[in-house]
Formats: structure tokens, C-alpha cells, sequence
């Protein structure tokens, strides 16, 4: 485990990162046109893009790389009751409280101690209305009538789904403990303050995996997830200097909670929750068991010595924000650094060194002038490279301008199409982060991507 820098050493800044969101396409704020929708955003072609990236590779890593973890797409709107079995009804709250003079809202958890003591608003100094709970689930009806008959919710979390179908599961894919189930999908939470961008929301996704094991077994499979889920940012070339661990103490844990840790990122505003790993008990399947009046034990049929035991199992969960993932990924790539060649005034360059497996455009296709063929050349070369590559295609300025777009875009190849390429059929092949260039054969060049691909490390930034 790498030694956690003390402060943000980065160049990002969210003001920085929000303005080049919006420039090169990642995020836009929900519905500008009309004054902007507070806690709601938009992605746009590259933020779709990065989306899709970090979520499949998750995806790969917690499936297709686990034999014993499958995957489960379950609805938005679920039965009433699960929100009652899971404690949200009653627990799912935050402490609010009102300015009466500014009528600013704030989270009386996060306002200086000293403020909330003298009932002091700390943003003009007015008096603050007492601390009252506030339910963060969107509430709504379902049919014709609204009556409290008909109330539903949008879900606050993914992992409720996961549970309700979780003996479905066991017996239409005959899984065997321990064994987990994924999920990515969209949830709703009416947060009292939504703040930093994209990184507190009131609609946002989750990449939820429950892990389903025998009661006894249970905190050794909390400290092997906790390993992987460490492991998996420096696979995906995270700064891991820029990220630690957070143990909830007594007065943190969550109500369901055996045990809970936090990794943390260090972003431009400090250290905050990245993901979650949590051992969440029995908890969860027996109040489901009480709800539903189902039997939610598993039968473990493999061991007849014990006479076929029942059990409820414990749960391993790892909780990771989609939407904050992104935003983590954002400000780790983001860097800014003087280049210019020898003899020349240097410039500053703005590049996003995201990991290739995570860029948005994987290559870029120039050709060096539009005439003689080339332009042409380089739309045959990007048709042969847009089979196994996210590729994008440039042909307007200078080819400086063209590759600084690219590196803002966090694009890690470039290839220049130019009078060689007719010749010789060779192309220059750029790397975004040394800004190297080497002469490459079209016919190596998608082999030579996908090693350069496999082999990939943060060289700086």
C-alpha cells in the first residue's frame, strides 16, 4: 500500500475541471438552457464515453474475472415493503436545518460545531431553525390516484435489488456460497445540499457487488475484498498515493453495518469517499425474511455430513459511486506541464493522461494536409482501426493544435498520415504522454496500439 500524500498536490482545481468538462464535452449542466436543474447533469460524447469505460471495466473485472460473481439488472421502482425491511423508511435520513434570515440549507453535520451551538448560520450570521430529520428518498405515486395506497420511491441504492433476487439467483443459475452478484444502474437521493460538481448529486449510479458467504467466513472475505477492491485502482493506473482507508468508527456505522471501511481519494477539495466495502452481516436477507415471509436461507446441499444445514449468509459489499468514479478519474488524469521544442517558446500544455483501457478516443487519425490523397488515406486508416479502437478523426489546423485538442481529450494515440505513409506506407505514431513519435507500418499498427495498451504506465503527471 503506497504512503498517502498529507494535501492535494495536483494541478486540477474543480473550477478548472468543471470548465473543461464543459469545453471538451464530458459534462453539462441538466437542462442550462432554462437556468440549469440543481443536482442533475448531463454527459456528453466524451463524459458518455468515460462513463462507459469505467463501468465496463468494472463490469470485466468483477464478472467475466470472477467465475463465481454474475450479474443482475434489477428495476428502478420496486415494492414499498423493501424500503420498510431495508430501514430506509425509518433510518435513510439526514439533520437539516434552515437559515430564517438568508434561508440557506444546510446538513447540520457539516457546519462548524461552534455555529450549530449558538444556532448561528454560518454564511450571513442569522439564527438557525432547530435540527430536524430530513427522508433523502424521492417519493411518488403509482397509478391513477395519489393516496398513500399508491405511494412508491425511486430507489436510493442498487443493493435492495440485488437482495429481493437473490435465492431467483441461486436457483436459476445453481450458484453455491460463496458466490456474489453486480450491479450498475441509476439511483435517486434528495440530498440536502448537493455540492462539488458531479461528486454529490441527487441522480447518480452506483457499481454495487454483493457477496454472499457462510456466517463465520465472513471477515475473511471483508479483507479479501477490501485487497482486490485496493488492487483494482492501481490496475486502472490510479495516483495510489491519492488514495487511503477510512474505518468507520462506532459512531459511523450504518445501522446494517458489522464493519465498514472507506477508500478515500484525495481530490481538489480534500479526502473524500470513493467506495465503500462493508460487512453488512445477516441484516439485510433477514429482514427480508421477516418482511416478505419468504425463507431466505440457503441450503447447502453439498454438506451431507452436516445434515444439509440452513443458514442465512453474511454480506460482503463493495459500493462504488459511477458518476463520482468519473470525477475521481477526471481530476487524477488532469495535468498541465511547459513543452515546446529546442530553439522554440514554450507553451503550456493541458493533457489528461487517463489509462488507455479508460480514454474516451483511443486513437486519433490526422492526416498532415487535406490534399494529395492523404485525407483520404487517413479516413481508410481510421476504417481499419475503428473495429477494435474508440477513434476520432482531425484534419482542421495545424497539426500542433490538432494534437494539443487530443491531449486535452485525454486521446493517448495519435497517427499522422503524411506523404511517407503514400510512399512507404508507414505512419507516425504519437504517444500522449512522452509525446514520443515513432515511424510505425499501417500493417503493424493496430498490433502495435494493443501492446502499447497491455503494457501501459503512468510515465508522469
Amino acid at each position: 500500500m503506497s504512503e498517502a500524500v498529507t494535501e492535494y498536490q495536483g494541478k486540477a482545481s474543480m473550477e478548472k475541471i468543471t470548465s473543461l468538462a464543459k469545453r471538451r464535452g464530458f459534462v453539462f449542466q441538466s437542462s442550462e438552457i432554462y437556468g440549469g436543474q440543481s443536482g442533475a447533469w448531463d454527459y456528453g460524447p466524451l463524459g458518455v464515453e468515460l462513463k462507459n469505460r469505467i463501468a465496463q471495466n468494472w463490469w470485466k473485472e468483477m464478472t467475466q474475472l470472477n467465475e463465481s460473481i454474475v450479474g443482475l439488472d434489477a428495476a428502478i421502482l420496486m415494492h414499498p415493503r423493501v424500503w420498510e425491511a431495508s430501514g430506509h423508511v425509518e433510518n435513510f435520513t439526514d439533520p437539516l436545518v434552515d437559515c430564517k434570515q438568508c434561508k440557506a440549507r444546510f446538513r447540520a453535520d457539516q457546519i462548524p460545531e461552534a455555529n450549530l451551538a449558538k444556532k448561528q448560520c454560518p454564511e450571513c450570521g442569522g439564527d438557525l431553525t432547530d435540527t430536524r430529520r430530513f427522508n433523502l428518498m424521492f417519493k411518488t405515486n403509482i397509478g391513477p390516484l395519489e393516496d398513500a395506497a399508491n405511494t412508491i420511491y425511486l430507489r436510493p441504492e442498487t443493493a435492495q435489488g440485488i437482495y429481493v433476487n437473490y435465492k431467483n439467483i441461486i436457483q436459476s443459475n445453481r450458484m453455491k456460497i460463496p458466490f456474489g452478484i453486480a450491479q450498475i444502474g441509476k439511483a435517486f437521493r434528495n440530498e440536502i445540499v448537493t455540492k462539488n460538481f458531479i461528486f454529490r448529486t441527487c441522480e447518480f449510479e452506483q457499481m454495487e457487488m454483493q457477496y454472499f458467504v457462510k456466517p463465520g467466513t465472513d471477515e475473511e472475505w471483508f479483507n479479501e475484498w477490501r485487497r482486490r477492491r485496493w488492487a483494482y485502482y492501481e490496475k486502472i493506473g490510479i495516483r495510489m498515493d491519492h488514495l487511503r482507508w477510512h474505518r468507520h468508527g462506532p459512531g459511523e456505522l450504518a445501522h446494517y453495518a458489522k464493519d465498514a471501511y472507506d477508500i478515500e481519494y484525495l481530490f481538489p477539495m480534500g479526502w473524500k469517499e470513493l467506495e465503500g466495502i462493508h460487512n453488512r452481516s445477516s441484516y439485510d436477507l433477514s429482514r427480508h425474511t421477516e418482511y416478505s415471509g419468504k425463507d431466505l436461507q440457503y441450503i447447502d446441499q453439498d454438506n451431507h455430513l452436516e445434515g444439509t444445514p440452513r443458514f442465512i449468509p453474511f454480506i460482503i459489499e463493495t459500493s462504488a459511486g459511477l458518476t463520482r468514479t468519473l470525477l475521481m478519474v477526471l481530476c487524477d488524469a488532469y495535468d498541465e506541464e511547459k513543452v515546446g521544442a529546442q530553439g522554440s517558446p514554450e507553451e503550456m500544455r493541458t493533457v489528461l493522461r487517463f489509462h488507455p483501457n479508460l480514454a474516451p478516443i483511443t486513437v486519433a487519425v490526422l492526416p498532415l494536409m487535406k490534399k494529395d490523397g492523404l485525407a483520404e488515406l487517413a479516413q481508410d486508416i481510421r476504417k481499419e482501426l475503428k473495429e477494435d479502437f474508440a477513434t476520432d478523426y482531425d484534419q482542421s489546423g495545424a497539426i500542433g493544435r490538432r494534437y494539443r485538442r487530443q491531449d486535452e481529450a485525454g486521446t493517448p494515440f495519435c497517427v499522422t498520415v503524411d506523404y511517407e505513409s503514400k510512399e512507404k506506407g508507414t505512419v507516425t505514431l504519437r504517444f500522449r504522454d512522452s509525446m514520443e513519435q515513432v515511424r510505425v507500418s499501417r500493417s503493424d499498427l493496430a498490433q502495435r496500439i494493443r501492446s502499447e495498451i497491455k503494457g501501459y504506465t503512468r510515465v508522469s503527471g
